[in-house]
């Protein structure tokens, strides 16, 4: 069960911020006290001019948004969240329950050695954390519950020294080396004891197939050793001694795979020159040239039960539940009495040399049952955490080797500081929806632990690293430790925030010069957001200038039609749109990013620039992304949409547990979040999205409703409830919305002249009842591509069409013959019967791209006006073109919206006379052209 707010979580919150009531539901006064944290975890910086209203006080009605959202909280119910947190306990060197790791990006056999893993714990968490926000259901709650608490025992596992954890074993009790724990037991130097003669007896059972894994090593490094591997390249078991490195290696060869999952008896033996291999009590290997042993060695500095002397080799996962060492070979029939029985039940007794039984139930450390007092002890390959506030699903080097690396490996190292931002920010999200100290806690430590290893180092260093491709790549934490600075309020949170300042980025933006050529498009969007957030702690203003001119070097230069940008996860040159087209453009990552920093910029100006870019995104390609079908272990999130003709999108991208396929976990869990905005003197409420919604706006005593089938139907309609009250509704007319933009209130128009990519307002004392009436009507337009004016998307309103065809060549679409006075494309268009906003062009489907299906679809397409056609009459004239590519077509209706057909006609005219003087037309073509114009009929 959810634990409740304690009292110090409640009084923090009322003095961050003013508690905002949740919507009734079920727990009330838990919901309640949530919002309280909400507000507070929010921040409300005072710098924002307008703010967000908490996910609590904004419902999604019937519609698109609840529709997508639904598929994604079946998965948030129905997926095994101890999957998740595996990799986690893993790394503590916890029981993991017999979880299965998620794979992919989260498991350790996935892209980069899963070097990733963690971050999509942390996308889970905000989602669970957004869901119960969003719906007030307690099974969200309970398993943030659980998951926060996994999460606060593995910080306090990895905090202490490694203890065993004991599990059964082939006799009795085992020790579990658990994949992923990077552990290994230690034994005392003199454990060989410099014998002449000797038998390595062991039981073990391996979990893991990797090659190389060590059974046991003693050696002082890669020269002078002997080791026994589970499994050599061939998936063998091997032996080898040498004293002079790899090439001088004395060896014996098993002949068949040891059986994973399954307890397995090996022993060596050594003396007289020869050297035997038994499995399970059968010899498999004999070499009779073993000159070497273990007296040609002396004391070895290593010695080592699952790990290696090679630091590249991994670290040994399964249970060992007997190591002994003898100073004697034990003959074949002794060999066979210790496979059956245990040691100290045969024949020869424990070792001589050492003897561990691995019956130890808690502790750290193996007693030697030899006689010889030799202590082993259980440790980590990398040791433990630098700072008690660490928390990871991987040890700490990532972090250690970033600080010296000079060049991009992520097989190395992996975005680590990206991989801690996601952990983080869903702690801080699992607070603000539950009031969880704990997840606060785990949030305000790992800050304190990053303060700790990051301010230690020079600014040249860490200017080194941040800007390293991928490697240093640290996504949205300078966002996410703003946000943790404005509830502890403690310096060292805003100081590490300054440290993730990369100055070259910075001042050249903030000069406004663009620098994006080259960049990997999603390691930079997120840090700009954090960027303004740094402007809201600090007031400094070139963190903010820096954004905003951001933000404008991407939108429009760098956009696809949808709102994507990216083409294989990076920026081209400037205003280069067609040239970058390709199967791999819009990062769905990059949308997400994109839109909260969006939204982020419109807190401190009111451009509505970026609430008709948030709405061209969501709309659009956020909304494509998401798969139309529940899947419980799968969330169905496209990594990139691929823009070519008959593109198929990929719900189930690389290998799983994506950054986009989490980022989508996110978006679907969040769609209402900035459909209403309050100006903050709560003089003016901001409608920006047109959405089936409710509001509860506490601060004015009054709900709105917003009711509509958007963007299938072409308007809204808004209705007051609540009390009294004066404010202005400020409601956003589109840049698309050119064929007008009409308001009502209690049936009465409300006068004004609504500009397109602005916000129209209304102001008024208002009562319970008012009813607002929004009608906008849709265009068909094309938008071209800023290269090539040929390479054209459709747009129906704010809807994005694609053809469904599997066709892989760019379609040849022409549109003008249904041309109408104001330019409006529609009448080319037949919608589909029962199939709203679907229609037939040219012989084609057309459908919205928000549509989340497999079909083949064409986003671009050519657009191909071979004839000069007016209201569908032909001229019968070719339609001439200039040398870049502009039709007579194209200048022609470059002059809409024309107020009347007259207006149009004398457009045609002086068209015709320009092209005729420029020999690009002769006159008895152009009089025809002319003529055509002048008979044919128009729509408005």
């Amino acid at each position: 069960m959810a634990r409740s707010l304690s009292r110090r979580s409640l009084l923090q919150a009322a003095t961050l911020a003013a508690a905002v009531p949740a919507l009734t539901r079920t727990g009330a006064g838990q919901a309640a006290a949530a919002a309280a944290v909400s507000a507070a975890a929010a921040g409300v910086p005072a710098a924002w001019t307008v703010r967000p209203f908490a996910l609590e006080e904004v419902s999604l009605g019937t519609g698109v948004l609840a529709d997508k959202r639904k598929l994604m909280l079946d998965h948030a119910r129905g997926y095994d969240v101890h999957r998740l947190l595996q990799v986690f306990r893993a790394n503590a060197g916890l029981d993991t329950g017999g979880a299965v790791a998620p794979g992919g990006w989260e498991g350790l056999d996935g892209e980069a050695n899963g070097n990733l893993r963690g971050h999509y714990t942390g996308h889970f968490l905000t989602m669970l954390a957004q869901a119960h926000r969003s719906t007030g259901e307690r099974v969200f709650a309970d398993r943030l519950d659980t998951m926060v608490g996994a999460l606060t025992e593995v910080r306090a596992a990895l905090r202490r020294d490694p203890a065993v954890l004991s599990v059964e074993g082939r006799f009795g009790t085992a020790a579990e080396l658990v994949r992923g724990s990077h552990q290994y037991v230690d034994l005392p130097a003199a454990v060989l004891g410099g014998a002449a003669a000797i038998t390595f007896s062991v039981w073990m059972r391996p979990t893991h197939d990797a090659a190389w894994a060590r059974v046991f090593d003693f050696g002082d490094d890669t020269t002078r050793y002997l080791y026994l591997a589970a499994r050599d390249q061939a998936g063998v078991p091997r032996f080898a001694i040498t004293t002079s490195g790899a090439g001088g290696e004395q060896a014996l060869k098993g002949t068949a795979p040891l059986p994973l999952h399954r307890w397995s008896h090996l022993a060596v033996t050594v003396a007289d020159g020869t050297g035997i291999l038994y499995v399970d009590g059968t010899e498999v290997a004999r070499n009779t040239a073993m000159t070497l042993t273990p007296a040609a060695l002396g004391t070895l500095r290593n010695n080592w039960l699952g790990r290696s002397n090679h630091a590249a080799d991994p670290v040994f996962a399964g249970a060992f539940e007997a190591f002994d060492v003898f100073s004697r070979a034990l003959t074949a029939a002794e060999i066979t009495e210790v496979r059956s029985r245990r040691a100290a039940d045969a024949s020869s007794g424990r070792g001589d040399l050492v003897s561990y039984a691995f019956d130890e139930t808690s502790g750290g450390t193996f007693a030697d049952a030899s006689g010889r007092g030799l202590t082993a002890t259980l440790r980590r390959t990398w040791g433990g955490p630098s700072h008690p506030g660490f928390l990871a699903a991987y040890p700490e080097t990532q972090f250690i080797d970033l600080e010296s690396r000079t060049t991009s490996d992520y097989t190395k190292v992996w975005a680590p500081y990206y991989t801690a931002h996601k952990i983080l920010r869903g702690l801080l999200d699992a607070y603000t929806a539950t009031g969880d100290d704990r997840a606060l806690d785990l949030a305000s430590g790992m800050c304190d632990w990053m303060h700790a290893r990051l301010s230690k180092l020079p600014k040249t260093t860490l200017q080194r690293m941040w800007g390293l491709f991928s490697s240093g790549e640290f996504g949205g934490i300078v966002e996410a430790v703003c946000d943790l600075h404005a509830l502890t309020g403690k310096p060292e949170h805003l100081a590490l925030a300054r440290l993730f300042d990369l100055d070259r980025l910075i001042d050249a933006c903030a000069a406004n010069t663009d620098v994006l050529d080259g960049l990997h498009a999603n390691q930079h969007i997120p840090i700009f957001t954090g960027y303004v957030r740094l402007y809201d702690e600090t007031g400094e203003k070139r963190y903010l200038t820096a954004a905003r001119n951001f933000w404008d070097m991407v939108v429009p230069h760098r956009m696809y039609g949808i709102g994507g940008t990216s083409t294989q996860e990076f920026w081209k040159a400037r205003d280069v749109i067609a040239g970058t087209i390709g199967p791999a453009t819009a990062e769905t990552c990059c949308a997400y990013n994109m839109l909260k920093l969006s939204r982020t910029l419109f807190f401190h100006e009111q451009d509505p620039k970026y609430m008709d870019y948030y709405e061209r995104a969501l709309f659009n390609q956020v909304l494509g992304s998401k798969q139309d079908r529940p899947d419980a272990e799968k969330p169905l999130v496209t990594y990139f949409i691929g823009l070519t003709p008959g593109h198929v999108r990929d719900y189930t991208p690389k290998q799983g547990t994506t950054c986009c396929e989490g980022t989508g976990m996110e978006s679907a869990t969040k769609y209402q979040d900035s459909v209403y905005f309050a100006r903050a003197d709560g003089g003016a409420l901001y409608v920006n999205l047109y959405s089936a919604s409710g509001l509860t706006w506490a601060e004015k005593g009054v709900t709105v409703t917003q009711t509509t089938r958007f963007p299938e139907e072409q308007g809204s309609t808004l209705v007051i409830g609540g009390g009294r009250a004066s404010f202005t509704l400020r409601l956003r007319v589109p840049a698309w919305a050119t064929a007008g933009f009409r308001v009502t209130v209690n049936g009465r128009a409300v006068p004004g002249t609504p500009r397109p990519g602005s916000y129209f307002d209304v102001s008024r004392t208002w009562r319970a009842g008012d009813t607002v009436r929004i009608a906008l009507p849709f265009r068909t337009r094309v938008e071209k591509a800023l290269d090539d004016p040929s390479l054209q998307t459709l747009f129906h309103g704010p809807v994005n069409l694609v053809a469904r065809d599997p066709a892989t060549d760019f379609l040849r679409v022409a549109l003008y013959g249904g041309a109408g006075l104001s330019g409006d494309l529609t009448a080319s268009l037949r919608p589909v019967p029962g199939k709203p906003l679907h229609f037939t062009l040219g012989g084609r489907e057309w459908a919205p791209f928000s549509a989340g299906t497999e079909d083949p679809t064409h986003v671009y397409f050519r657009r191909a006006e071979p004839d000069v056609v007016f209201g569908g009459q032909d001229a019968g004239v070719a339609n001439p073109a200039k040398a870049d590519g502009t039709t007579l077509l194209d200048e022609i209706w470059a002059g809409a919206p024309f107020r009347s057909k007259g207006a149009l006609v004398a457009r045609v005219r002086s068209t015709v006379d320009a092209w005729v003087a420029d020999a690009l037309l002769n006159r008895a073509d152009g009089d025809r052209v002319v003529r055509t114009a002048a008979a044919a009929s128009y729509r408005d």
